[in-house]
């Protein structure tokens, strides 16, 4: 079943206020860059979100805070992003910190075990998954590459409508079937992504050692 879409805006045709959204990413590492913007410019407000964290002032995630469309957060850090921190405090955003292994769980549990309750913590579930793939061909299956693996396999189990954003969109059986992280069966809508910045969110290097 082909499962690819002309472009982002058209893959999130059918989000709607209020809805639940699981984005994928660690920091600005793997994270969804086109269905982002295409959410900020479609204008849907009082999103709850479940993310790592809400990118930095500007960028990723950051676009919707600006925007005033994120509701309720849900992730485990939010140490880079000044305007988080200021619409919290001001009671713009309703804001629940989980524990980065507890976070991965709870999205884990979200894609297997539908409606049980658990030992001190819930399943995260979703509405809309938005994830970025490395490749993936037109059924939907998807690879991802190297650190922006992440939280992006997980999330693509735990929601009602998981949709792929992709570097390389290729044909089925151009990917090794031993390969594929994300089997096609999670996956709604593919699409091929444009225009990746892939920013460094805080940059390291090395001291110069003296001569």
């Amino acid at each position: 079943m082909n499962k690819v879409v002309g472009s982002a805006d058209e893959a999130i045709q059918d989000v709607f206020d209020s809805a639940t959204i699981m984005v994928g990413g660690f920091g600005l590492c793997g994270i969804p860059e086109n269905l982002i913007r295409a959410l900020v410019r479609k204008g849907v407000k009082d999103l709850t979100t479940i993310s790592n964290n809400v990118g930095v002032d500007g960028f990723g995630m950051g676009l919707l805070l600006a925007a005033g469309q994120i509701r309720k957060h849900i992730g485990t850090y939010v140490g880079e992003n000044k305007l988080l921190e200021q619409m919290v405090l001001q009671g713009k955003v309703e804001l629940d910190l989980v524990p980065q292994g507890t976070f991965s769980e709870r999205i884990r549990a979200g894609g297997e075990f539908d409606g049980r309750l658990y030992v001190m913590e819930r399943a995260l579930e979703a509405d809309f998954a938005f994830i970025k793939a490395w490749k993936g061909d037109k059924w939907g299956n998807l690879v991802y590459r190297k650190t922006a693996r992440n939280f992006n396999p997980m999330m693509a189990t735990a929601a009602n409508v998981t949709i792929a954003e992709v570097e390389h969109l290729v044909e089925v059986g151009e990917l090794d079937p031993d390969s594929i992280h994300t089997p096609s069966v999670y996956v709604k809508r593919i699409f091929q992504g444009e225009l990746f910045e892939k920013r460094i969110e805080r940059r390291t290097v090395r001291k110069r050692m003296p001569a």
